[in-house]
């Protein structure tokens, strides 16, 4: 299947780059405005043709047609009004001038639609974060969902892995690179312990972090998507040599005139690392592993680029963790080992394929296909009970878009994801062997349309048929942005996203219905002169949650174990509502650049194995993050420190849950984080050198995110769920031949 699969790809590929023009005609001039000032970015076109372009910088077109005779030429820009030119092409045209009336006495950029997303580009003109500041903001160790939780919208994770956003947990949200989604985004790890995601902020051009009311080109996400544009072709030739507590690392990139090909290796070691830190929990084997990657990019003509990116990572640790099942009492439970602590011990093996080929057809339709192939293998160890695991996943997506005019296009696409999981628990008794394996097609369109430049308004509608649920859904989508003063607008948006349960229920047997949400986000957004402030609220009303109906008692073990045995159905229920404040200020002071994000939230929910409606226990009501950067020229320095609050997280608590109404309603200490990082540039011959150094939680704060409760002698004892370290440091080096700039430190 995979050979046919890749075959196609080829085939897909080879159509394209085999279309060549019949052009006979060249057809040339400028674009400028009622002030004799050019019009960048117009589109023109010959009228009832395909046939057109799109102007530079200095307001200058140039394209090709077969059309002869007597034609009209339209030029239309989102600032200002159409207007058209008559001319009859015998031969080559060129000379040709438009001038168009702009909408208003100055320029105005088209209105675009942010409700629910912050988009991280490297275009300054639009971005409100971009992949330098993920690498300078402190605190997130150049880890892209690390910095995303200084936004509004998330969650501090503290022991778990994910990006927890508006009262959804971490399976709710999907991680998606080059419109693919990564089936196992973070590392490996025991239960109860945070690793870092996968993702590398240089690895990226653009990031776009939708805190709901997202794209319909995505689905089974109930709260949001995280997505990454990969790089394109490489600007130079270079060679990157690193060195830190974690190991080396080394890359490098060869540039050709219409290509490129990097690659890159690296070898960790956290001996050196938790030789100074002190850990919560006994690291008895130190993480140790290792990786590659390597990366082609094409440009067969101006308008396409080919992209093939592949990798590979092994490492292994051994832990001492607190025993989740310790108070785990029911009959079913196949993990046996008592006691408050067991060792866990993961091996793990990651591969990653990507291969996606994007063209333009003479500025007025695009192409995008793209394939992907996803495989983890893990062979933990839970105290003596060996589990293995593997889960893979491949998609195909193919999608045209039709930009109509400079106003309007229409977008239309399908993707087919095939994934699964296959486990196996090895127990004296007898192997246990779980495994399900989905398959869902979907297919999607949406229109953008600016009718005018004060109005966006972008439709979409996905369709998704599940084989494994052999159900299928119809998810409408809405959103829409209006202009509300030179530097202001606001933006609604609203729509169904739907998602399987939880792979613990699929991998037990159990097949529940899709579970739904409903998004209804309104925003307002300033933005001028380095200077940007937001404000959102939302509403998502939760339907169709799994909620279990086999299990009497409430059991708080996260991990605890699903079996065949267990009886699920759909008739969990719940909802979030929350405001949001985003400031950022890069201009009143010189070389100081922050921010600050603010989120307020009320959800509630009765699902999974809740006996009565309430928060869930990884959500905080208040959450704050202050982010601020100084760089000091003299000394070639750069500062960072960012601190983050979040209000207590409820627990339970089964001395004082005596009865539903007070289910979850004990609160964990308050959240408190101070992080600061420095990085120094220097230049040792052609080596430009950056040394840096970050500490986390540099006043040693005690976090506690929660307490854990055992029975003993017909009371409990209380233990408190922390990170594994209070308080980390962290320095390496980075050497390149490609000079740095400052923004880069």
């Amino acid at each position: 299947m995979r050979t046919r699969l890749h075959f196609a790809i080829v085939f897909i590929f080879l159509t394209l780059l085999s279309i060549s023009a019949t052009a006979q005609h060249k057809i040339s001039g400028t674009v400028i405005d009622n002030k004799s000032k050019p019009v960048r970015g117009a589109s023109v076109y010959l009228e009832n043709t395909i046939d057109g372009g799109t102007t530079d910088s200095m307001g200058i077109f140039r394209f090709t047609t077969s059309e002869s005779g007597a034609q009209t030429l339209v030029a239309s820009s989102v600032s200002h009004e159409a207007a058209g030119t008559p001319l009859t092409i015998t031969a080559d045209v060129d000379g040709i001038v438009i001038t168009l009336k702009a909408n208003k006495a100055h320029d105005l950029d088209v209105v675009t639609i942010t409700a629910g997303s912050f988009d991280a580009s490297s275009d300054k003109s639009k971005t409100v974060l971009k992949p330098l500041d993920i690498v300078t903001t402190a605190g997130a160790g150049a880890d892209v969902v690390k910095a995303m939780q200084t936004l509004p919208g998330t969650q501090q994770t503290g022991p778990d892995n994910g990006l927890f956003i508006r009262g959804g947990d971490a399976s709710e949200a999907a991680m998606i690179v080059d419109e693919m989604i990564v089936q196992n985004a973070f590392l490996s790890g025991p239960p109860g312990v945070a690793t870092r995601s996968r993702f590398g902020a240089f690895q990226y051009q653009g990031m776009s972090f939708s805190s709901g009311g997202y794209s319909a080109r995505y689905g089974q996400a109930l709260s949001g998507v995280l997505d990454l544009n990969s790089l394109d072709l490489a600007d130079k030739s270079t060679v990157n040599l690193g060195a830190n507590m974690a190991g080396v690392y080394a890359s490098g990139t060869k540039k050709w005139k219409h290509s490129s090909l990097d690659g890159g290796g690296n070898y960790t070691n956290l001996a050196p690392f938790y030789g100074l830190a002190s850990t919560n929990f006994k690291f008895y084997k130190v993480p140790v592993g290792g990786g590659g990657n390597v990366r082609y990019v094409w440009e067969p003509n101006k308008d396409g680029i080919l992209k093939v990116s592949a990798s590979g990572s092994y490492f292994a640790s051994g832990i001492s963790i607190p025993n989740p099942t310790a108070a785990d009492t029911t009959a079913n439970n196949p993990f046996n080992p008592k006691g408050d602590t067991v060792n866990f011990v993961t091996k793990n093996a990651y591969y990653y394929t990507n291969i996606s080929y994007r063209q333009m057809f003479k500025h007025k339709y695009s192409l995008y296909t793209a394939a992907s192939f996803s495989l983890d293998k893990t062979n933990n160890s839970f105290g003596t009970i060996p589990i293995d695991q593997q889960e893979h996943r491949e998609q195909f997506r193919i999608e045209g878009k039709d930009f109509i005019n400079a106003r309007l296009s229409v977008l239309l696409g399908t993707d087919i994801q095939r994934f699964g999981i296959d486990r196996k628990i090895a127990l004296t008794s007898g192997d246990i062997n779980n495994d399900f394996t989905e398959t869902i097609v979907s297919g999607y369109t949406e229109v953008s349309w600016t009718p005018i430049y004060w109005l966006a308004i972008r439709p979409g509608l996905r369709y998704e048929h599940s084989t494994l649920l052999d159900t299928s859904n119809i998810a409408p989508r809405l959103s829409m942005a209006v202009r509300t003063g030179s530097h202001s607008q606001a933006s609604l948006a609203t729509g169904m996203f739907y998602q399987e349960a939880p792979y613990a229920y699929l991998l037990a047997g159990l097949r529940p219905q899709m579970q739904q949400a409903i998004h209804y986000i309104a925003n307002w957004q300033w933005t001028s002169d380095g200077r940007t402030l937001r404000l959102e609220g939302y509403y998502k009303d939760y339907k169709n949650l799994l909620r279990e109906t086999s299990r009497r008692a409430f059991n708080p073990n996260a991990y605890r174990t699903i079996t065949p045995f267990d009886t699920v159905d759909n008739g969990g229920y719940g909802y979030a509502k929350g405001l949001e404040l985003f400031w950022r200020d890069k201009k009143t002071v010189s070389n100081l650049d922050y921010w600050i994000s603010y989120s307020f939230i009320d959800t509630k929910r009765k699902y999974l194995n809740y006996p009565s409606e309430a928060t869930p226990g990884f959500i905080s009501d208040h959450n704050l993050s202050l982010v601020g950067k100084y760089f000091i020229n003299k000394i070639q320095t750069n500062i960072s420190a960012t601190y983050s609050y979040a209000s207590g997280r409820p627990y339970y608590n089964p001395i004082t849950a005596s009865n539903d109404s007070k289910f979850m309603t004990d609160k964990a200490p308050e959240y408190h984080n101070l992080a600061i990082s420095a990085a120094w540039l220097h230049t040792f011959g052609k080596w430009f050198t950056v040394f840096y150094i970050s500490i986390d939680n540099v006043t040693n704060y005690k976090n506690i995110f929660g307490y854990r409760y055992l029975p003993k002698g017909g009371t409990f004892t209380q233990t408190p769920v922390v990170p594994a370290m209070y308080r980390t440091i962290f320095f390496g080096v980075n050497m390149s031949l490609t000079q740095f700039s400052k923004d880069e430190l």
